[in-house]
């Protein structure tokens, strides 16, 4: 194979992190840019790293860095984006940015469509898609229906979430009560739409994701799926150890449902099966790649890869075998989850222990590249220390 052209990845969390370990192996160069905080965080000795301005609030001067550093390459780089905030940006411009790189989107009406929880519910809904019960709240007679409709506990979730987290940094508020409905709803109003939502009774390996890759004429050329053991924070998070495994119930029903809508590129969808139903309910789409894409490559099937591979023209063929049970652990993060479980009694260290046993790969510790897992960990540590002292 031919690794003539370059890669950008916009994104120095573990995701962007993952994007660059998967190409450097393979001889690729690679820029990776993120904020500054980010930044001091995930940079990588494997890729050549800078701070870049915020996607949002500067896009025009993200938009000639990106410029100058195509033009001073020469051949169009691969770009790769690692958050909503950055496929947002790349989706708006394309139209420019596609003279100077290469990149495959679904169309921008539908990320604006799949990255808002109100509308992503309602075009779950519109093609048959089990969901929870969602409300969202404009006014009192919204506020009213909800309260008569919904059993508590129930969750809180921005309508923007890539938006929301911006200025706090949760993905859903746990709500026991009314009492705490309207005042946590008051609150948190401020930072943007809300939407009130059941909770799907579970533990985390109750949630489940399917990954696809659809080439520009929506043919599928990578499917993959998974099943998450642990999440950060335990309640409402994002993985920490998660699993590789083939769950073809959830293909019937994503693989129609992404080919409606015209999901090409890289797509993954996130359900939580309810235990009381047996029925897989809809949480998310991601219309990028997600958190732990670099379980794909152990498994089999390197996502990663295989997109540049298709934007550079070199025709990979469609993969879609993979490997199941490889497990892929954000270290701090399933210790942190371990502690939280522990204190509840839900988890032991024996069961903390096997969670390491068998083929696995790391979020973000690597002997290759150190730093980074060095300074998350330190990160995480210290933001868990100060919750601690809050509490």
């Amino acid at each position: 194979m031919k690794h003539e052209h370059c890669a950008v990845v916009l994104d120095l969390s573990a995701n962007g992190v993952g994007i660059i370990r998967s190409l450097s192996k393979k001889g690729i160069k690679v820029y990776a840019f993120d904020t500054e905080r980010a930044y001091k965080i995930g940079r990588s000795r494997l890729a050549t790293c800078d701070i870049c301005p915020n996607p949002l609030t500067q896009e025009n001067e993200l938009l000639t860095l990106l410029i100058n550093l195509s033009q001073s390459i020469g051949k169009k780089p691969v770009l790769y984006a690692g958050s909503d905030d950055y496929i947002v940006f790349i989706s708006k411009n394309r139209k420019e940015l596609s003279k100077y790189f290469l990149f495959l989107l679904p169309d921008h009406s539908l990320i604006e469509e799949v990255l808002d929880k109100e509308k992503a519910y309602e075009l779950a809904l519109k093609h048959n898609i089990a969901s929870p019960k969602t409300y969202i709240v404009e006014n009192e007679d919204h506020f009213e229906e909800a309260i008569a409709n919904l059993d508590f506990p129930c969750i809180l979730k921005p309508v923007l979430g890539h938006e929301f987290r911006k200025n706090i940094n949760k993905k859903a508020i746990l709500i026991n009560d009314l009492d705490q409905l309207k005042a946590d709803y008051q609150t948190y109003r401020e930072y943007g739409k809300l939407l009130i939502q059941e909770i799907i009774p579970g533990d985390d390996n109750c949630f489940y994701k399917v990954a696809t890759f659809y080439d520009d004429n929506m043919k599928l050329m990578a499917l993959f799926s998974l099943q998450k053991n642990h999440q950060f924070p335990a309640e409402f998070g994002t993985g920490a150890h998660i699993i590789s495994k083939r769950v073809p119930e959830l293909f019937d029903i994503c693989l129609p449902f992404f080919e409606e809508i015209g999901l090409k590129g890289i797509g993954m969808a996130e359900f939580k099966k309810d235990p009381r139903d047996g029925v897989y309910k809809f949480i998310e789409i991601n219309p990028r790649f997600w958190l732990t894409h670099s379980l794909t490559e152990p498994s089999g099937i390197n996502f990663v890869y295989m997109y540049y591979l298709y934007l550079t023209k070199q025709n990979p063929e469609p993969i879609f075998y993979q490997i199941d049970g490889v497990k892929w652990i954000y270290l701090v993060r399933y210790y942190l989850t371990f502690l939280q479980k522990r204190k509840r009694k839900e988890m032991s260290f024996i069961d903390f222990y096997k969670g390491f046993q068998g083929k696995k790969e790391f979020a973000l510790f690597s002997w290759n590249d150190p730093m980074p897992f060095i300074r998350s960990t330190c990160s995480h540590l210290v933001n868990a220390w100060k919750q601690q002292r809050k509490e």
